[in-house]
């Protein structure tokens, strides 16, 4: 075996062990949630049963907190969309006295960690009596350093000809942003809403933060309830739980697939 075998070798065996590491918890989730006996023991049977989803869906009242969840997992996704489009295309397009500057902001915000901005954030709410509410979960997370660099890297990628070319046509910025710049960044539309959408649906830092009761409770903060070693719910029915709330994470991800791959790879030769 020569020296390029051994070291494609060597990468095939890596993302194999890869694989098996990221995949080992979620087939350990679904057998324990659809085979009956005790997984905690190590008594698991190889009779198929889906009594563990029954008293799961008993558990918790799915259909609010699916709801909940997709109420603000939608409005903070389609908020992101609003505000982090044309502050990409002016960083990409616009020529004005501090772009740059802006966009090394826009870089650190893209390593800033939730739990800094926490405090101040927890006491505006309070101060605007937003606590426990849809807003409470959805308006800090409106500004997306992360959008308005992914769209900034597909602007950048349009041809300056077809600005030149509206701009003849009389198009104005706001025509431009809808008729040229849109139709160019779907597939870093979906990248970032497959992004977006994972990261919130299983966010359960920020509604710990901002709940105090469960009124307006997402899947996360409902399944930390029902889940734990100091729960009462067995230990089956809790990995049910747990697979019934990804089941939706899996549908899209199946439905977009082919769309996130496009926009990863787009996004990487941007620039």
């Amino acid at each position: 075996m020569n020296k390029t075998n051994r070291r494609v070798l060597g990468v095939h065996l890596a993302v194999a062990a890869g694989g098996v590491i990221m995949l080992g918890p979620f087939v350990l989730m679904l057998a324990g949630a659809f085979l009956a006996g005790n997984p905690l023991g190590g008594e698991l049977s190889p009779r198929i049963t889906l009594d563990h989803f029954r008293d799961a869906w008993a558990a918790l009242d799915w259909p609010r907190v699916y709801g909940t969840s997709l109420l603000v997992t939608g409005g903070i996704f389609i908020a992101q969309v609003a505000t982090s489009l044309p502050i990409a295309y002016a960083l990409a397009r616009w020529e004005f006295r501090g772009r740059r500057p802006t966009f090394k902001v826009v870089l650190v915000c893209l390593v800033i960690p939730p739990q800094v901005t926490a405090i101040p954030i927890y006491f505006l709410m309070s101060g605007l009596g937003l606590l426990d509410s849809y807003s409470a979960l959805i308006l800090p997370s409106v500004g997306s350093g992360f959008c308005i660099y992914l769209f900034r890297q597909f602007i950048l990628a349009i041809p300056p000809s077809m600005f030149d070319a509206a701009r003849l046509d009389g198009v104005g910025p706001v025509a431009m942003l809808w008729r040229v710049v849109f139709p160019h960044v779907r597939p870093a539309l979906v990248a970032a809403g497959v992004f977006s959408v994972v990261s919130h649906w299983n966010d359960l830092y920020w509604p710990s933060v901002m709940l105090t009761t469960d009124h307006v409770a997402t899947v996360p903060y409902a399944v930390a309830g029902v889940s734990g070693p100091d729960s009462t719910v067995p230990l089956s029915v809790q990995l049910a739980v747990a697979a019934l709330a990804a089941l939706p994470l899996l549908v899209c991800f199946v439905l977009v697939q082919r769309h996130l791959v496009r926009g990863l790879v787009l996004t990487a030769d941007g620039e």
